[in-house]
């Protein structure tokens, strides 16, 4: 009995003594289709006792950012700072970030994006649904916080009850916009009014951060020793508003007040070294801040949350 043993080397010799025709003849595999670019929907860790979810309700790309950013710099600054940061100066992209805490007896969402449909399919895609929340906070009315609250069908959370800020509320009853008028007025008396230091629940507790609007709250978390601060809009963009607080920014109500608010918060932050969540910042939203230069740097948060 003759036994044969087909050597790598065997098989080489073999293929290439046939003609090109044959050597081809065996399908290859199709490319892979290209997919598009998909970023997380949600992002979850722990924080004591609390679980906390950020939630990816919307994103775009954003033309000639100095429109919005550092109004008061000259462009070549604006240019020179963005580009020691590796970052375009000629577009931006923008982030909209609500937030979930689960306290272990409530579900409670911290503003509703753009639009319902974009804060339900993230709250699906993070195993909820609008049904389930208990609490929706408002931490300032700017389109981009409430658009979720209703739509065409109504109320997106039908069995939720509301938090905003006083302040917050009285300023906009008195302006004429139709964004809280739809969206905002109607919800009103199932909504419970805060100030500075009120309670939301235990171990979450309402921090006055104006300047953005008359009365834009941050909301600080405290479980099992465990600290976060949901800081919202005190700080618009990673490097335009964190390392250069006193650059202007066009959404800011009273640009005097909001610089100075961005100061205090950044120097605390850094000091107590406490995270934060930033509902635009770069996705999953959740950072820490240290002191660079005049100003400050954004630490983006790794594997801190997981042990």
């Amino acid at each position: 009995m003759t036994t044969s043993r087909l050597t790598r080397r065997a098989m080489l010799a073999a293929t290439a003594s046939l003609p090109l025709g044959a050597a081809l003849s065996t399908p290859l595999s199709a490319a892979a289709a290209m997919l598009g670019a998909a970023p997380p929907r949600f992002n979850r860790f722990t924080l004591g006792g609390f679980e906390v979810t950020t939630l990816l309700a919307g994103t775009r790309t954003v033309p000639e950012p100095q429109k919005i950013f550092g109004l008061n710099v000259s462009d070549q600054e604006f240019a020179d700072v963005s580009a020691a940061n590796l970052i375009p100066a000629d577009k931006a992209q923008f982030f909209f970030t609500p937030t979930v805490v689960n306290t272990g007896s409530e579900l409670i969402l911290f503003d509703t994006g753009l639009n319902p449909a974009g804060i339900t399919d993230a709250l699906n895609a993070a195993g909820h649904s609008p049904d389930q929340i208990d609490k929706v906070v408002i931490t300032h009315m700017h389109g981009d916080h409430i658009g979720g609250l209703r739509g065409e069908t109504g109320d997106t959370f039908a069995n939720a009850s509301y938090v905003t800020g006083a302040v917050e509320f009285d300023a906009w009853s008195k302006m004429e916009n139709e964004g809280f008028e739809t969206k905002v007025r109607p919800l009103a008396d199932r909504m419970t009014m805060l100030d500075d230091g009120g309670s939301v629940t235990g171990g979450i507790t309402a921090m006055a951060a104006f300047g953005h609007t008359p009365g834009h709250m941050a909301y600080r978390l405290e479980s099992e020793g465990k600290q976060l601060l949901l800081a919202v809009d005190f700080a618009n963009h990673y490097v335009w508003s964190l390392a250069h607080p006193d650059w202007e920014v066009r959404f800011d109500n009273d640009k005097t007040a909001a610089a100075v608010t961005r100061r205090k918060i950044l120097a605390m932050l850094a000091a107590d070294k406490v995270p934060f969540v930033g509902y635009h910042m770069p996705f999953p939203g959740l950072g820490y801040v240290e002191p660079r230069d005049e100003g400050y740097k954004y630490l983006a948060a790794s594997y801190q949350h997981m042990l």
